[in-house]
């Protein structure tokens, strides 16, 4: 092991980008520019709708609103600096540019999964527990969940961010994905990176816990509420499914063309369907667009 003082620190990094050969650039950063604005502009869309309109004001609708803000913070961590790099021919990134991207997505996506999960939780007492909804799902139980959805998401971030910092860089600057994620970072490292991966495993491993507890207590009602809620498990599915892809195995088992891939999914596709399903297809959301359209316009 290096001493102290023989730290080597990198002050940036190459991106290898999304794309391997550059005569598609213009078409691709057209097509992520699209699905950015979509991203932003559903997302606050929704926000605005849910704080504007009284009826909106339940305790799903203040998790979405959670989650909406969640989706933006989670795109916006990686698609500016990507729509950057897609009409430049050298694709850096800055150490600290690279850390902070670390932790806004990885503190987003943990905080993600934890809301997806209160939101499973707040459907299971609406559907099994009805009597008892009101009282369950207060206004200061509802607050103290999502508080505790972000603290977790970004404490357990912010822990593994340290790890980073403690590590040596001395192998390459070439980061072989389209921005700083934990697995393609730590490829880079010349320190022993075990502890990054059991930390990293441990930070999402208590997510799939919750997620089997729920499966276990299968009662009839917990299945009417699992089949009230299928658009709910899609996106809890195809959530977890990507990320245990990515972050539940060794570093050195990765495939970058298809880590690559599935990363668009959740940067991406998820903040894309979860308007969508949550409050697109709701005739009370419908309601409270029409009601804001107006000052929109104006």
């Amino acid at each position: 092991a290096m001493g102290p003082g023989n730290h080597t620190r990198v002050t940036d990094f190459i991106l290898q980008g999304l794309l391997e050969h550059s005569h598609h650039q213009g078409l691709f950063f057209a097509l992520f520019l699209g699905l950015y604005t979509t991203v932003l502009l559903s997302n606050s869309l929704i926000i605005v709708a849910i704080v504007l309109h009284p009826p909106l004001h339940t305790p799903m609708y203040y998790f979405i609103t959670n989650l909406a803000l969640v989706d933006i913070l989670c795109t916006s961590s990686v698609l500016p600096k990507m729509l950057e790099h897609l009409m430049q021919e050298k694709k850096t990134i800055s150490f600290g540019g690279c850390i902070t991207q670390l932790f806004v997505f990885t503190a987003s996506l943990g905080t993600e999964l934890l809301l997806l999960t209160v939101m499973s939780y707040d459907r299971y007492v609406a559907i099994c527990h009805p009597l008892h909804y009101v009282k369950l799902m207060r206004k200061e139980i509802c607050l103290c969940l999502a508080a505790v959805a972000w603290a977790i998401g970004t404490g357990s971030s912010f822990i593994n961010i340290l790890l980073v910092l403690r590590l040596d860089f001395c192998r390459s600057r070439l980061i072989q994905h389209f921005f700083c994620e934990f697995p393609t970072v730590l490829a880079l490292s010349c320190s022993s990176t075990y502890l990054n991966e059991v930390m990293m495993f441990l930070a999402h491993i208590y997510s799939f816990i919750i997620i089997t507890i729920l499966k276990i207590q299968s009662t009839k009602g917990k299945q009417r509420a699992f089949s009230t809620c299928s658009s709910h498990l899609l996106v809890v599915t195809l959530y977890y499914s990507t990320l245990i892809y990515i972050y539940i195995r060794p570093t050195s088992s990765h495939s970058r063309a298809k880590d690559k891939i599935v990363a668009v999914l959740y940067t991406l596709v998820t903040p894309i369907l979860n308007p969508l399903i949550y409050s697109l297809r709701n005739n009370e959301v419908k309601v409270a667009f029409r009601k804001i359209l107006p000052f929109i316009r104006k």
